[in-house]
């Protein structure tokens, strides 16, 4: 007599993380000036802002290895992107980098693995890799935030990922810019001499602005200030920092109309041309992942 055949634990866990899946949301990235990668801040094929971008949106970030691996058909989880192929993964976490509420020994989740040359799944299983993920619906389902979410856990980028969290969670961390306020300009005495503030618009209300300052026959000398003083220890933010990524990725090619409105016409062209020199000097933003 035939045995009363069962459904494996895995195959319901898939059901259930597949159902749980479906609306995977993406991480909310504001295309830049200049979606292009700057070598010095990129490793393994991300820039900074790549990281960044990742780590700001993520509330869990885990170094696992891949276990298991499922490929699915698009009848059970939908249709991947064209050159992926969806998978069911099994991972054991070997580090917590960043999850209050803490994280299961073993991880299931779905993820879009991006073919080779040849329309092959790649060699995942007991690859070392970074999840930046949100908790799913069940214990030990995690979702991937976007689908470029999952990277190669080089011992650069281990370091590169937690250093940028350290960044994020400091008490003095810069907040996220989302448009520019104010612009006030004050003309010197002297041809070419002059002044200019720029408020920022920032998403928890923290006080961010820039000061530009032009003498005659010197170079534009700028700076941003985090709070309500601007002082002489200002200066521009650090390549590859949190800072510059907040401003190089977060500022608006040009100074809005909005910005100027109380200045007069002479002078509001002053403040946007120093506005330039800003951009000029954060440079690109870098960013590689395209905007979802």
């Amino acid at each position: 007599m035939k045995k009363k055949s069962t459904m494996p634990f895995r195959n319901v866990a898939l059901l259930c993380l597949i159902s749980a899946a479906q609306s995977q949301i993406s991480v909310a990235q504001t295309p830049s000036r200049a979606m292009i990668a700057q070598s010095f801040s990129r490793v393994a094929g991300l820039a900074y802002a790549d990281i960044a971008d990742l780590a700001d949106a993520a509330p869990l970030v885990a170094q696992a290895r891949i276990g298991n691996i499922i490929k699915l058909k698009p009848e059970q989880a939908g249709t991947a992107p064209a050159g992926h192929q969806r998978v069911y993964v099994e991972a054991n976490v070997s580090n917590l980098i960043r999850g209050e509420g803490g994280i299961s020994p073993t991880v299931r989740y779905l993820y879009d693995a991006p073919l080779d040359g040849r329309g092959r799944l790649p060699k995942l299983k007991k690859a070392q890799v970074i999840l930046f993920a949100r908790p799913g619906t069940r214990p030990g389902e995690i979702q991937l935030i976007a689908p470029d979410a999952q990277i190669a856990a080089s011992p650069e980028e281990l370091e590169r990922v937690k250093a940028i969290l350290s960044e994020l969670v400091a008490d003095n961390a810069p907040p996220r810019i989302i448009g520019l306020g104010d612009a006030f300009h004050v003309a010197g005495t002297i041809a070419g001499e002059g002044e200019t503030q720029i408020f920022l618009r920032t998403e928890n209300g923290d006080p961010v602005s820039l000061s530009i300052l032009r003498r005659p026959g010197q170079e534009p000398r700028w700076a941003v200030a985090l709070g309500e003083i601007v002082d002489e220890a200002a200066r521009p933010p650090a390549q590859g920092s949190l800072l510059w990524y907040r401003l190089a990725c977060g500022l608006p090619d040009a100074l809005p109309g909005r910005s100027v409105r109380a200045l007069s016409a002479q002078d509001a062209d002053a403040a946007r041309a120093d506005y330039q020199v800003v951009l000029h000097a954060l440079g690109p933003c870098g960013r590689t992942r395209s905007a979802r």
